[in-house]
């Protein structure tokens, strides 16, 4: 009978602890490998494995508009960046996501916010182009599928230039390269600064970044940002571009809990992500204001405990 009960205790012991050390797996859809959501999605899977009982794994997207579109199909797994704005076009079925509307945009729920989406129109500096006009009759590389391709392609028609430059054929991935070998003039790239891909171009070729004048900015109705001079090589001016609210999100198929550990881990963990990469260190409280939407249950009870204010319609 003794034996019997100390099986019986061996058994508890063993599944305890595996529940204990139980990991939850959740995958990450962020951007290109090139970009700097990618190397923010790697680091912050690095955070919820150092912090959390959490495995991310982080996949390679289109951009935005693929990682809202995919809601449809994933489950409670799912965890993806997108401005704030495609959320909303694709519950009201609007723009991009016109005909395409689906019940599953409705699931769609915040759990924190990271770094703005930044506006960097790049070319050589040997080119001569100091300026959006002098574009014009250039080959300029857009990039597939992104929203900072379609945010470009805006730029450029609001500016007067539709039709008057090239457009290359061409991945973003491979900008850099085709900037160096003179297969293109200029291209825009949406990532956070300092954008990876712009680092690489400052440094083995010699870029240009155009600022934008006031009128332009308030053209395009985004909210103006300045990258400090010296942020890329060679770089002695501040740039004056426009940025874009990104937020992470998931949908109503992921627990609570798992909801709940990933925004905890995250914002504790922030801290030390802003030591490796000074991008983290201008995420604050005062970014919630850019979720407009709702948030995740369980990432309310994060924000809850510590006292952070949630409006209305978050919840």
């Amino acid at each position: 009978m003794k034996s019997v009960k100390l099986l019986v205790s061996a058994a508890a012991f063993v599944i305890a602890a595996t529940s204990a050390f139980a990991e939850t797996r959740v995958t990450y859809k962020s951007a290109k490998s090139t970009s700097s959501y990618y190397q923010m999605a790697v680091q912050i899977a690095e955070a919820m494995k150092a912090g959390s009982d959490i495995i991310i794994t982080v996949e390679e997207s289109q951009g935005s508009v693929q990682n809202v579109m995919e809601v449809k199909a994933r489950g409670g797994d799912y965890v993806f960046t997108t401005p704030p704005v495609l959320v909303r076009l694709a519950q009201s079925g609007k723009a991009m996501f016109e005909g395409k509307s689906d019940p599953a945009f409705d699931e769609i729920r915040a759990l924190f916010p990271i770094p703005s989406l930044t506006m960097h129109f790049v070319t050589k500096s040997d080119a001569g182009i100091n300026s959006f006009a002098k574009l014009e009759g250039k080959t300029v590389l857009l990039g597939k599928g992104s929203f900072g391709a379609k945010e470009g392609a805006k730029y450029l028609k609001l500016f007067g230039l539709e039709g008057k430059v090239k457009l290359a054929e061409v991945e973003l991935s491979n900008a850099v390269p085709a900037l160096k070998n003179g297969q293109i003039d200029a291209f825009v790239t949406a990532g956070s600064f300092p954008a990876p891909n712009v680092i690489e171009a400052a440094a083995s070729t010699g870029v240009n970044v155009l600022s934008l004048t006031d009128e332009q900015i308030a053209t395009t109705k985004r909210t103006r940002l300045v990258i400090p001079a010296g942020t890329y090589a060679g770089q002695d001016k501040d740039i004056v571009t426009t940025s874009l609210p990104v937020v992470t999100y998931t949908t109503t198929k992921m627990d609570d809990d798992t909801a709940y550990q990933l925004t905890k881990t995250f914002w504790e963990g922030k801290s030390e992500m802003g030591n490796a990469a000074q991008w983290w260190n201008g995420v604050n409280d005062s970014l919630m204001s850019n979720i407009k939407g709702k948030i995740h249950p369980g990432a309310i009870r994060y924000y809850e405990e510590i006292g952070m204010p949630l409006s209305e319609t978050q919840m």
